[in-house]
Parts: C-alpha cells; structure tokens; sequence
C-alpha cells in the first residue's frame, strides 16, 4: 500500500498539471488561429471567451494520450534515474506489480475518457462551432435542391426539386415505390410534401401504376402514404460526420445508411474507433513502463523519446487500418481495434524484456 500511494502521489500532479497545460495550449492555438476573424467581425471578448471556454474540453480530450504518456515516462525514468527501483525490485516486487496502479488507473481512465467525450466534449464542441460559425457570418444553409435520397432499402426513392429545412417543405416531388424483388410498383407525383409527425403529407399528388402495360393515375392511398416516412433530416444540406456526434445519433446515421442501401464501411469504422480511441491511455502507460530505463544515461529523454516514437507509430498504423477498413480491405471492427490488439501485444513483449 505505501509503494502504490508513493507512485501515485508523484505520478497524479503530474498528469493533472500536464493535462491543463496542453490543454491551454491548445486553446490558445485555437484562439490565435480564429483571432483576425474576431477581430475583424468585431466579435465581443465575452463571446470570444464563452468560445474558448466551449472549446476547452475537447482540448481536454485531445490532450489526455500526451499528458499521461509524459506523466507516467517522467515518473519512472526519475524513479531509475534515482535508483529509487533498484530497491524496489531487490525487495523482490516485479516491475509489473509496482506499475500495476499505473495500469489500472489508464484502463479506468479510459472508460471515463469515453464517456466524458460522448456526453460533454461532442455537444460542447458543437455549441462552440455553432457559435463561431454565427459570429463570423459562416452560418450554414441547410436548404436543399436537386435532391435524390433511396430509403427501405432501396425500395422507395425521393426526387425532389427544392428542400426547405425551415418549413420542412419538399417541391416537385417525385416517389418511386418499388416491391421487394426491385420491379416497379407506382410512381407518386406531388406539387409538395409538408413533414407533419411522423409521415409525409402530400399536395397536388398523383399516383401512377402500370397495369397490363398501360399507364394508370389514381389517387394516392393510405397505404402508399404510410411507407413515406423518411425523416426531414435526410434532406437537408448537410452531412453527419461520425466524428462530431455521440454514439447514439452516430448509430442512427448508420442505421439510415443501411437503411437507404448507401456505404457504411467507413461511418462504422470511426463508430467503432470512439469505443477504441479512449484505449489509447491505457497503451501509452502500457509502452511507457516497457520502454523505460532502457539505457543508463539520460533516462528522461531517452524513455520520453522511446514512448513518443512509439505513440506516433501507433496513430500511423491507426490511420492506415481505418483507410483498410474505409476501402473494405478490413472490417470495420478490426480498422477500429487492431491496433488497439496489436499493442497490448507489443507492449507486453516490451514488459517482458524491461529492464529491472
């Protein structure tokens, strides 16, 4: 219990100082990157600090992998700089047991890592996007024209002329239904269609069917009007990014595209990534306690730059299974978590071979 308070009481200021310090590193960043735009739309400085301030957990989460990474080297290379484990380890406690705490405090922390983006980072980095993009006149139109959206599969598909996300409004539009097998079943044609609850409703609409080749109008039935229940969202100017949203709204963009029969390999893969992302702190602790004290001289630097080189090839190798995954090559699963697998492995063979 003394040991595990010692390395704990030296290890935690540390991540809880570098944490904050990268973190406003990175909202400085941030600011100076944005500052000639405040600057020029006369942005108020209240406005500019709520940006900031709305900003500041994602730098937060951006800087938790480095600001452990560099806790957990620090630490131990002081304790083999000091020789303070060669006492350790000639009481006879292995190197892995007196990292444990370390180990277990990374693996929990990267479950609250995942949680604490999925229900404060993703909305508050929104509200401030939202924000900037207002007081710098970068407001997006989520208006729509010349829109083609598939849904069910692939058996009904929209064609509508104009889009109007303020009325929930489509123009021209034009429906075709399709049976199972994909063989036509009608065509509807309609002035406009005005979203009410949770269906389409039409105006000046027709349907058309084919019956022994000749072509057939009648008026549209409760039946037809009950499978047009594609949600108003799908029409808007806008394309959901995985990356931006939480776990629940990025399930249901998958579920759509499924749904309407569109590519989801790459969504998936970065649905899957948020799950595996957070690991990335239970890695680094994982690298950083095998790749310490490798050498006798300049302990710091040289297990700091050993864990930093690792922690780089770790997100290149994350990149490329996420473009093997987005290309098919992988499944969206293993983009995600491979490399997550690949350096438990890696840094267990490290562990092995530390020195103690």
């Amino acid at each position: 219990m003394t040991l595990i308070k010692y390395i704990l009481k030296k290890f935690i200021p540390l991540f809880i100082g570098s944490l904050f310090f990268f973190a406003f590193v990175l909202v400085l960043v941030d600011l100076f990157m944005n500052l000639w735009n405040f600057i020029s739309n006369g942005v108020p400085a209240k406005t500019v600090f709520n940006i900031m301030l709305l900003y500041f957990p994602k730098s937060l989460w951006y800087s938790a992998p480095l600001s452990i990474l560099f806790a957990v080297s620090y630490t131990l290379s002081d304790f083999y700089a000091n020789n303070e484990l060669v006492a350790v380890f000639a009481s006879g406690v292995p190197l892995i047991k007196f990292t444990a705490p370390l180990l277990l405090f990374a693996f929990a922390l990267s479950f609250g890592l995942f949680i604490f983006e999925d229900k404060l980072v993703v909305p508050t980095y929104a509200k401030k996007v939202e924000l900037q993009e207002i007081v710098l006149n970068k407001e997006k139109d989520l208006n729509n024209n010349k829109i083609v959206v598939m849904s069910e599969q692939g058996n009904v598909v929209y064609k509508a002329d104009f889009f109007d996300n303020s009325t929930r409004r489509l123009n021209s539009l034009y429906i075709v239904i399709r049976n199972e097998d994909k063989t036509l079943n009608c065509v509807v044609r309609a002035d406009s269609a005005l979203w009410v609850e949770d269906h389409w409703k039409l105006s000046g609409s027709t349907k058309y069917t084919l019956e022994e080749g000749n072509l057939v109008s009648s008026e549209v039935d409760a039946q037809t009007l009950s499978m047009l229940t594609e949600i108003p969202e799908t029409f808007r100017n806008n394309t959901t990014s995985v990356e931006t949203v939480d776990t629940r709204e990025a399930k249901e963009y998958i579920d759509h595209l499924r749904r309407v029969g569109l590519p989801y390999n790459e969504p998936l893969s970065v649905y899957y990534q948020k799950f595996a992302f957070p690991f990335i702190l239970f890695i680094v602790v994982f690298l950083s306690i095998g790749l310490s004290g490798k050498t006798r001289k300049n302990v710091m630097l040289i297990s700091l730059a050993s864990c930093v080189s690792a922690a780089v090839i770790y997100y290149v190798f994350q990149m490329v299974t996420m473009l093997m995954a987005k290309f098919g090559i992988l499944s969206p699963f293993l983009g995600a978590w491979l490399p997550v697998f690949l350096f438990v492995v890696i840094s267990l063979f490290l562990l092995k071979y530390a020195r103690t």
